[in-house]
This record gives structure tokens, C-alpha cells and sequence, in this order.
């Protein structure tokens, strides 16, 4: 943990969670690539991929030993007649997948001396606890189609293609790519009546070996209304390896649809 002298930077992409880590931190500063909307009365500094080194004299320069990653952020457009020496290295990662790409983010930022904290080391509760029930009780094919769906999930972990996937009635609908999970879901909705065998189960996990203090998955109300709009049945994540952002609206929100959430 950090002292109180000490700040925490936000490096922020777009989403709730990046204001949602400024309430809980004290003094953060606020760190943006692009056009993100900056919290009232925070200290924002406005960097750019290609002049790395520059942000981290910022950085220094505001007492920042930490910095935390939150919210969604695209792969940056570079140009590389801009780019310093930190730039290059990174861009040479560009054609990895997200996982290696994220891992020589976090070495870069480590090699500069600072400290990476999680999103949940700095709210706690932005996950659930095993054994954790929303809504209605799963019924055996509830279950049945979840475990079919992480199954999918831990086979493909290897390649780096997803956190989601949709099974229903050992039906596979889904598969989430790199349009993300609003895209998959609006793919299932799409789904044809006669193909579908059951309500349906979406299931969001980290692939094996994430580095889940940069890149965790996150759920939210909006993620529950589009799972309810394709007509599924449940949502089933891990314990403690997904956020769950404005969990008291998800929580209404799975009642309110008659589904389930259940961490597993």
C-alpha cells in the first residue's frame, strides 16, 4: 500500500470504473490517452503512446510511486515519427495478443519504478464472494450449460481470444472476440428460436494466467440488461476475479429480469 504522502495515478480508459477508483483514492491523479471525461476538481495529466518518457517525469514530478489501469482502452494508433524510446519498445508488442501485450505494459511501468495496483486491492468490493446468489435459483440445466461454457472458455484460454461465451442447452451461441462482450450478447439475441434449447447461461472469466491487477473482467447493469435482452437465464462469473461495477443496480436488475448471478 501506498503512504497518504504518496499518489496513486489512474491510468484511465473509458467506463464508471476509473471514477470509481478516484472517490476511493485520496489525491489521485488522473491519467488519460484520449478523449475520456476526467472527474471535477482532479488532477489530470494528458499524455500521449508516443511520449512515454514524458509521462513518467509527470509522474515523478506529481509524488506518483503507484499507478492503477481502469476502464476500456482501445490499441492505440502510433505515430511513429513521434514515438521515443519507451514508445518503441512498446510498440514492438503490438503484434501480440492482449495478455502480451499487457504483460510488456506492466514492465514497462515497473522498470520506471512504479508500483501497479489492482483495481480490487483498491476497492475491495468491487468483487463477490463464493458461494454468492442473486436472483432466482439456477436449474440443472442452468448449471449444466455453465460449466459447458467455461469449458469452452479454459480450452481457448491457451489462444487469447476471450472472457465470455454463451451456452444454451449444451448449445454454444457465443463466443466473445475482441468486439467485446455488448457484441457477443447482441449476436446471441440474434439467435433463432429453433436453435434454442434452453434460456441460455453467459459466463465471464480471466483467461489462465491474466495479470488480473491491469486486466480483470468487468460486469455491470448494462452487461446484465443485454444478457436479459438475449433472453438468457443467468450470468455465472468467478469469485473474486470479476468486478462487478454499481453491484446494488445489478443486483436489481437480475430480480427485476427473473435471472440469476452466481459466483462460482
Amino acid at each position: 500500500m501506498t503512504s497518504p504522502a504518496k499518489r496513486t495515478a489512474i491510468i484511465a480508459g473509458s467506463g464508471r470504473l476509473p471514477a470509481t477508483l478516484a472517490q476511493a483514492l485520496v489525491n489521485p491523479v488522473y491519467v488519460t490517452f484520449s478523449d475520456i471525461a476526467v472527474p471535477k476538481g482532479a488532477e489530470h495529466i494528458s499524455a500521449r503512446v508516443e511520449k512515454l518518457g514524458k509521462l513518467f517525469k509527470e509522474l515523478k514530478a506529481h509524488d506518483v510511486v503507484a499507478v492503477t489501469f481502469a476502464g476500456a482502452m482501445a490499441r492505440p494508433k502510433i505515430n511513429p515519427v513521434l514515438m521515443d524510446r519507451h514508445a518503441l519498445k512498446l510498440a514492438m508488442s503490438l503484434g501480440k495478443g492482449d495478455d502480451g501485450l499487457l504483460r510488456e505494459v506492466i514492465a514497462l511501468f515497473e522498470s520506471q519504478g512504479f508500483i501497479i495496483r489492482s483495481a480490487t486491492e483498491i476497492c475491495p468490493d468491487l468483487v463477490l464472494e463464493k458461494g454468492t446468489l442473486w436472483g432466482r435459483k439456477p436449474t440443472a440445466q442452468d448449471e449444466a450449460d455453465a460449466v459447458r461454457a467455461k469449458s469452452v472458455l479454459d480450452a481457448l484460454s491457451p489462444l487469447d481470444v476471450g472472457q465470455g461465451a454463451v451456452c444454451a442447452g449444451g448449445q454454444m451461441l457465443g463466443i466473445e472476440t475482441v468486439q467485446g462482450t455488448d457484441a457477443m450478447l447482441a449476436y446471441v439475441a440474434q439467435t433463432p428460436d429453433h436453435l434454442r434449447r434452453a434460456p441460455g447461461v453467459f459466463v465471464k472469466v480471466p483467461k489462465r494466467g491474466q495479470d488480473l491487477r491491469i486486466d480483470m473482467p468487468t460486469i455491470g447493469p448494462d452487461t446484465i440488461t443485454a444478457a436479459r435482452d438475449a433472453g438468457l437465464g443467468g450470468v455465472v462469473i468467478p469469485a473474486e476475479q470479476v468486478i462487478v461495477l454499481d453491484a446494488d443496480a445489478v443486483k436489481a436488475r437480475i430480480a427485476e429480469a427473473g435471472m440469476f448471478l452466481k459466483a462460482i
